[in-house]
């Protein structure tokens, strides 16, 4: 995460998710950003958008603390994407 520092011992882990426009990116920042990190010391997570990709970044103090929150992200992700397939525009024809 830019301007944060790394302390000793911290993890991170960062994640991005192309998608296939700027506005299914941030669709699909909007929908993940609400969901709260359970625990409130130990880990902290940042979405943002560029251009078309999702960024997301986490740190934390444990291992196992930073892949149940990774793996509840990943969760959530699928869902959202596969409700964006279902109900999203149909493709332009000729386009995929």
């Amino acid at each position: 995460m830019a301007g944060a520092p790394v302390l000793p011992n911290r993890l991170e882990f960062t994640l991005t998710v192309p998608f296939p426009s700027e506005k299914l990116a941030w669709i699909a920042q909007r929908s993940l950003s609400p969901d709260p990190e359970p625990r409130k010391g130990g880990i902290s997570k940042h979405v943002s958008v560029t251009n078309s990709i999702l960024n997301v970044s986490w740190m934390a103090d444990e291992a196992r603390i930073l892949r149940v929150s990774v793996s509840s992200f990943l969760d959530h992700l699928a869902l959202v994407l596969e409700t964006m397939e279902a109900f999203g525009p149909p493709p332009v024809s000729g386009l995929k």
